[in-house]
């Protein structure tokens, strides 16, 4: 079955190369441009196939020799190194053949709300949110801010801001659900150690082709900015917040200092919001909520745990336990990521027939 998918992925390279390659095509940009994504596409997948054609009539070489009284023993040596590395390969063929997250390439919408803790979970909003600004720095994503409810110790109650870049959802995606942090605060005199969570919601941002919304079914108000800003924010009814009155969702915008502006943000954050009620119930993930990817912000409902005294952050699905919380929350997520989209694979794996 594998062996039949891959000759028709090398079949449909050899045909889009000969298509491409044709003068009428070339001059259709549209077409053509069309055509070389796809071929860039399948090209890696072809070739890795092509390797492991090659690997297979090495190994079938190597065996030959074992029938030659001189070759034996070097010959089974190599055919142990070449069936390892033949199992390696084989295990990256199916996953290069699993189903892709259509939604991987988007940018991204993220959410961080302060939950349990008070203070402490507001200044843990914005220690997550830095988190997740320098990872944005270390690979290269734009970021921009949509809403920021900052409090006067310097922490965040609300954060909604895109991450742009090529990949930026199949990365974050990993983000949703409650996040726990154990530390003592700065304003706690007997050293004690406080729990406190704040929430995470990573939406795919959608296109206009991809929700269409309604005027007549939303609700524009306007009104003053609050927080930093300078005077403008006072003096401009600057801020929006629009409710989409067949669903009940309301988005804010007040970073920037044009109304419009602000509009155009908002129902960005609306359209991925209402993208992704779709597509869960499409997938029957949870409801016409984002209940089931956030929780309600209990300690009880974490996916991980930062233990500043003990210096590690512990991914609870996976089980993952880390001694790096200094450079993890200096935005070195990767080790956490990678690990979470390997799991993810593999059990994605496990549930395919490939």
């Amino acid at each position: 079955m594998m062996q039949e998918k891959f000759e028709a992925l090398s079949a449909r390279l050899q045909e889009l190369s000969l298509t491409a390659n044709q003068p009428e095509v070339i001059l259709d940009q549209p077409r053509y441009q069309a055509l070389v994504k796809e071929i860039a596409g399948l090209t890696p997948t072809v070739t890795a196939w092509e390797d492991f054609q090659a690997l297979e009539e090495e190994i079938a070489s190597t065996r030959e020799l074992l029938e030659s009284p001189e070759l034996a023993g070097m010959a089974k040596e190599e055919l142990e190194a070449l069936e390892e590395k033949r199992g390696k390969a084989e295990t990256q063929l199916r996953l290069m053949l699993l189903p892709k997250d259509e939604d991987d390439d988007r940018n991204v919408v993220m959410e961080i709300r302060a939950g349990a803790g008070g203070d402490e979970a507001s200044l843990f909003g914005g220690v997550l949110l830095r988190m997740y600004t320098r990872y944005a720095e270390r690979h290269g994503y734009e970021v921009n801010y949509l809403s920021l409810s900052d409090t006067e110790l310097g922490g965040v109650k609300e954060a909604v801001f895109t991450l742009s870049g090529k990949g930026a959802f199949s990365r974050m995606k990993y983000e949703s659900g409650v996040h726990r942090i154990q530390r003592v605060p700065a304003t706690e005199s007997q050293g004690r150690i406080h729990t406190s969570t704040a929430t995470v919601a990573v939406l795919p941002e959608a296109d206009e082709v991809d929700i269409q919304i309604n005027p007549a079914d939303l609700r524009v108000d306007t009104y003053r900015s609050s927080g930093k800003g300078g005077q403008h924010v006072n003096r401009t009814d600057s801020a929006v917040r629009i409710t989409h009155l067949p669903t009940g969702l309301v988005v804010t915008c007040q970073d920037e200092k044009s109304q419009l502006k602000n509009k155009e943000q908002a129902l960005k954050v609306l359209r991925s919001r209402l993208y992704e009620q779709k597509q869960a119930q499409q997938h029957e993930v949870y409801a016409q909520n984002r209940r089931g990817q956030i929780g309600t912000g209990d300690r009880s409902e974490r996916i991980r745990t930062y233990n500043f005294p003990q210096g590690r952050v512990t991914d609870h699905r996976i089980g993952l336990t880390l001694y790096q919380i200094d450079q993890i929350m200096d935005g070195d997520l990767d080790p956490i990521i990678d690990a979470l989209a390997m799991e993810a694979r593999q059990q994605a794996l496990a549930e395919s027939r490939i």
